[in-house]
């Protein structure tokens, strides 16, 4: 399997090309060159996997085993997993009225992202010690992230990160789950400015190409691939678990509601989709509403600041994975979405093609979830159900309340209510905190702190050279 820019001015590359990268060199995102589709009997087989072995499986099928061993991945995959607090790794909760939860949220930092990071950070080591490398790994988060990055690759002598969190932005847990780190190879920069602002400075240091090769420049977030394959296994998992499989053809559609902010989730189930598997999505979102205007209207636009919500990790309003969307809906027209991202990155505003608005208005379906109606979600479950929803969760759970379900439809819980202490008040619900949650709170922080008006990506070019001191040869 080979990987190619979504914008069309880069060659291919293979696997470990991609994890080590961050944007493509000309600016676009690494997509596989083709996406294989899945046969009957593939399905079939499949339906009877668990969780870890639907990610082996999907792995498998997009990483070369001249890369990768068929054993060393499967091995690599299960040491990721071994961290994981539920034996299934996912758990699927079966609730009133056919609200199916499925809870990705069982790794170290109680969120969803523990998932494809934990795998990314094994591959990344599977490499660095064959290759005897060392990288540095820029990530910008919205909440859980950062967190997840930062566990994937604590105390790994031949990766530094470097993190970037909008103060006041995330939740105390959020926050503390940072900068209560105190690995040396841990760098935590507490931003004054909100998840897109913190987005500028890393895209501008991996435009430098120079400076990125020499150091070793690397990102966690989801333009990194590996992310996104692994999460295609969400999906795959809530299929079977919804509409275990029929002995013939057709199989059964199943709806899936996406808590949505950057939309790397989306992109895995949109993969899902493209690869055969009987799935309508939905894209849910709060009132940092792009990615429904886009697919309601075709209005990728940028109407003003940032909305802070009690969905804190959805409040994104320059979501970059619709990059890879418009791409996989435009049948890989580069051309086309070279324009289109360079248009609204320049103007902050795209009008979409009717043929391209037509599709994805076919291919997806979206909603949207004030505040208010987040925290009567949240009540209304726990109410009928004695089940606390994280915000993220409520919003899909939103969607399913406000409308008659037509197939078989599961929710995905991307975090723990844990994590949301003070939402979880303001719906006025009772939450037993965990020690592990309670002990984060008598820990000692460590970070340095980015202010509006500094240049921040000076900042962090000098924190980089200077753990490039430390590392001898700097990696060329």
């Amino acid at each position: 399997m080979r990987y190619i820019s979504t914008r069309g001015g880069a060659g291919s590359t293979d696997f470990e090309g991609v994890l080590f990268s961050g944007y493509a060199p000309d600016g676009g995102l690494f997509m596989p060159e083709t996406i294989p589709v899945l046969d009957f009997a593939t399905l079939q087989t499949w339906s009877t996997f668990s969780y870890p072995e639907l990610v082996k499986q999907l792995c498998t099928l997009f990483i070369s085993p001249t890369l990768i061993s068929k054993t060393e991945l499967n091995d690599l995959i299960d040491q990721a997993f071994s961290r994981f607090k539920h034996q299934d790794v996912v758990h699927m909760s079966r609730l009133k009225e056919g609200l199916n939860i499925l809870e990705l949220w069982y790794g170290p930092t109680y969120a969803f992202k523990d998932l494809s990071l934990s795998c990314t950070g094994q591959f990344l080591q599977y490499f660095l010690k064959k290759r005897g490398k060392h990288v540095t790994v820029l990530v910008g988060t919205s909440g859980d992230t950062g967190s997840s990055a930062i566990e994937s690759v604590r105390g790994q002598k031949n990766v530094d990160i470097c993190v970037l969190l909008p103060q006041g932005f995330c939740t105390q847990v959020q926050e503390l789950q940072m900068t209560t780190v105190m690995e040396d190879n841990v760098h935590v920069f507490l931003t004054e400015g909100n998840a897109d602002e913190i987005d500028e400075p890393i895209k501008e240091l991996f435009a430098d190409e120079d400076f990125s090769r020499r150091h070793g420049l690397m990102s966690l977030n989801s333009i990194n691939w590996s992310r996104i394959l692994v999460q295609i296994a969400h999906y795959f998992y809530a299929y079977f678990q919804c509409a275990p499989a029929p002995d013939a053809l057709p199989w059964p559609v199943v709806e899936i509601v996406i808590p949505t902010g950057g939309g790397g989730n989306l992109t895995a189930g949109c993969i899902a989709q493209k690869m055969g598997l009987p799935i309508k999505l939905v894209a849910a979102v709060n009132d940092n509403d792009i990615i429904h205007r886009t697919i309601q209207q075709g209005d990728f636009s940028v109407p003003g600041a940032v909305t802070s919500t009690v969905a804190s990790a959805m409040d994104i309003q320059e979501p970059y994975n619709m990059e890879r969307i418009f791409w996989l809906f435009s049948g890989s027209d580069s051309s086309l979405v070279k324009s289109l991202m360079e248009q609204f990155y320049t103007t902050k505003k795209v009008k979409l093609p009717a043929e391209l608005q037509k599709k994805l208005s076919e291919g997806l379906k979206s909603s949207k979830a004030s505040d208010e109606e987040i925290l009567q979600t949240m009540r209304c479950c726990w109410d009928d159900n004695h089940y606390l929803l994280c915000p993220h969760t409520a919003v899909a759970v939103c969607y399913h309340y406000k409308y008659p379900a037509c197939h078989p439809r599961c929710c995905l819980a991307p975090a723990s209510a844990v994590k949301f202490e003070d939402v979880v008040s303001k719906a006025r619900i009772p939450l037993e905190i965990s020690s592990e949650i309670s002990m984060l709170k008598n820990k000692k922080t460590r970070s340095c702190a980015l202010k509006r008006g500094e240049d921040w990506a000076e900042v962090l070019r000098h924190r980089i050279e200077a753990i490039a001191k430390q590392h001898n040869p700097i990696i060329s």
